[in-house]
C-alpha cells in the first residue's frame, strides 16, 4: 500500500469484485530492517490479535544475538491512535528522552485508547476472523447499523450497539467517550474507507459534544479496508 496501490484505486478494484487479502511483514523482511541499524530500535506494532505483526516481530528479535537493543511494544490499537503513538515516540526522542522513559510514556497513552468501528459490509470482518462469536452473528442482521468495539485486550472486535441510523450509532460512541472522561486532553480520529462526506458528518456530530477537542479525519489504507470493508468508519480516541 502507498507503494504499488493507493486507497482510491484499491476501493475501485473491490467494487469491481476483487476479494483482497492482507499479510503481515515476513520475519525475513523484519530481520533485514533490524540488521540495517546498529542503534537501539523501538517498534510499535498494531494490536496483537488483530494482526500477527507483534508476534512475528518478537520472533524476529529473538533470532538475533544483539537483540537487547530492540524494544517492541504492542500498541493494542490501530489506525489513528497508533499513528499518534509513533509520532509521540519520535517527539520524545527529539526531546532527548531515554528509550525506557519513552516506552513508559507510550504505555501510559495506550491505556487511554478507545476504538469503535462502524462497518457497512460485514462480510469483510467475518472473513478476516477478527470478531468475537457473538459479533460474527450480528453480521446476518439486516437494516441495522452495527457498532463494533475493540475488546479490552485489543485482540478482537465485539458488538457494542445496534442502531437504525448512522447518527444514532455515532451518538452511542459519543456516550461512551463521555463515560470515560474524554475531554480536551484527548484527540479523536475519524478514519474512513472512501466515504469522506459521511466522515465529515460524523465529525460535525462529535464536535457538538466535544467543541474543544482536536478531531482528525484520516483515509483508511488498503490493509485496513481489507478488514473493515468499503464504507467503514472508525472512531477512536487517545489521551495526548
Amino acid at each position: 500500500e502507498y507503494v504499488d496501490i493507493e486507497s482510491e484505486e484499491f476501493l475501485e478494484l473491490v467494487k469491481e469484485g476483487a476479494t483482497p487479502t492482507s499479510s503481515q511483514p515476513s520475519i525475513g523482511q523484519t530481520l533485514e530492517v533490524f540488521e540495517q541499524e546498529e542503534d537501539e530500535l523501538l517498534v510499535i506494532t498494531m494490536a496483537d490479535g488483530l494482526s500477527g505483526t507483534y508476534q512475528s516481530t518478537v520472533g524476529a528479535k529473538e533470532t538475533l544475538d544483539d537483540n537487547k537493543r530492540i524494544h517492541i511494544i504492542n500498541s493494542m490499537t490501530l489506525c489513528g491512535p497508533h499513528r499518534y503513538l509513533v509520532g509521540k515516540a519520535l517527539q520524545l526522542k527529539e526531546e532527548g528522552m531515554s528509550i525506557d522513559a519513552i516506552m513508559q510514556e507510550i504505555h501510559k497513552r495506550i491505556a487511554t485508547t478507545k476504538s469503535f468501528l462502524i462497518p457497512q459490509d460485514f462480510s469483510f470482518l467475518k472473513r478476516g476472523g477478527r470478531l468475537t462469536p457473538l459479533a460474527a452473528a450480528v453480521g446476518g442482521m439486516l437494516k441495522v447499523v452495527p457498532v463494533m468495539m475493540q475488546t479490552e485486550d485489543g485482540k478482537k472486535l465485539e458488538k457494542f450497539a445496534l442502531k437504525r441510523t448512522m447518527k444514532s450509532a455515532v451518538s452511542e460512541v459519543i456516550k461512551s467517550f463521555l463515560s470515560i472522561g474524554v475531554d480536551e486532553s484527548y484527540r479523536i480520529y475519524v478514519s474512513h474507507a472512501g466515504v469522506l462526506k459521511q466522515a465529515q458528518e460524523v465529525v460535525k456530530q462529535i464536535q457538538k459534544k466535544f467543541e474543544n477537542i482536536q478531531i482528525e479525519i484520516l483515509d483508511l489504507s488498503p490493509a485496513f479496508i481489507t478488514q473493515g470493508g468499503p464504507g467503514c468508519i472508525a472512531i477512536q480516541t487517545i489521551k495526548m
